[in-house]
């Protein structure tokens, strides 16, 4: 049970990592505001690169940074490196061990840019190539599944908007150990939902705006886990198309977070759910799309920009009853190592 046991951890990990950060974040933060810099180049993979897409939405919409994902086989395999002229390089990643994001910080480095690695291994070959480390001070993780790291990633993401922006109301970070600890606490309805979803061999996963994140890591959380396809989508990116594969009884997973964009997943949930009859499954904490959804999760009121931290936790939970459900090593999925060294 330890990829359980794990997400369990998460409310320590998080008081923790507030603790611990929040002066050393303050300084990095005014060291990063002295940079002339014009765009962030983000660097990761698998479930790293589910926290920069988090970061590619906190860090432009609070901070004005405009955000590129860095394409690693360009600095690797193509040995084509692009131009990084007015880039600040980031890498993120649990390990910092991957070779391909290594070889796009010492790219950067070999172009004289500004260079910051977020990890929880702050001694790794990743850290090493940077100007500046954020420890994400998770603690050591067992199962091959990450879940406390990939939680303390977005928060050491969102501590660093907040340190950036003097109008980012940093204190809401505080209650986050708290807001976890409920949704941990409505893991029986989570457990029952799984059970009523055992069955499924393929879903689609939709979360839009800072929650596209989520949408991205539960799908790979449930491909890692359970072995059954899922597939991300934003919900404007799920109708221009793969709407289609709505029918009665597909699964469709969601998360419906307060914000700018509810209304229009509680569009989308209304035409899938109630006009081609799909099995949904909604994370939210607004009334309206938990009565929407054929199973729903409740969340706690949180702002939307940190609204994915409780979110995926649900997720995570949700992940790992179906792997039990289904008799499965939560711990050890086959084919995988806790450690992937891509090039």
């Amino acid at each position: 049970m330890t990829m359980r046991s794990e997400i369990g951890e998460q409310p320590e990990v998080f008081r923790r990592a507030l603790a611990v950060n929040e002066e050393p974040l303050s300084e990095l933060a005014g060291r990063i505001s002295a940079l002339q810099f014009d765009y962030a180049l983000i660097a990761a993979r698998g479930t790293s690169d589910n926290a920069a897409r988090y970061a590619k939405y906190l860090w432009a919409a609070h901070n004005g940074i405009p955000i590129a994902l860095a394409a690693p086989s360009l600095f690797t395999s193509y040995q084509r490196p692009p131009r990084l002229d007015g880039a600040l390089v980031v890498g993120i990643s649990q390990s910092g061990e991957s070779p391909d994001l290594i070889a796009v910080l010492a790219e950067g480095r070999k172009q004289g840019r500004p260079i910051l690695a977020i990890t929880n291994e702050p001694e790794s070959p990743l850290a090493e190539q940077a100007d500046m480390v954020i420890d994400i001070a998770a603690g050591e993780e067992l199962a091959v599944a990450a879940t406390k790291t990939y939680t303390a990633q977005l928060l050491a993401v969102a501590m660093l908007s907040a340190a950036l922006d003097s109008e980012t109301p940093g204190e809401e970070l505080s209650s986050l150990p708290g807001h976890v600890e409920s949704v941990i606490a409505t893991e029986d309805t989570i457990n029952a939902v799984a059970a009523d979803l055992a069955d499924m061999r393929s879903c689609a996963v939709l979360g839009r705006g800072y929650n596209h994140s989520t949408a991205y890591e539960w799908a790979l959380k449930v491909q890692e886990v359970t072995y059954v396809l899922a597939h991300p989508y934003s919900t404007a990116d799920f109708r221009h198309g793969p709407i289609a594969v709505a029918e009665p009884g597909f699964p469709i997973l969601a998360v419906a977070a307060d914000g700018p964009l509810f209304d229009d997943m509680m569009q989308l949930l209304g035409e899938v759910t109630r006009e081609k009859h799909a099995r949904t499954l909604v994370l939210s904490n607004r009334a309206e799309a938990l009565a929407e959804a054929r199973f729903a999760v409740p969340l706690p009121a949180v702002p939307e920009w940190i609204s994915p931290i409780p979110a995926i936790v649900a997720a995570q939970l949700f992940t790992y009853h179906l792997g039990a459900i289904k008799g499965l090593d939560t711990d050890q999925p086959r084919g995988l190592n806790k450690v992937t060294r891509t090039t």
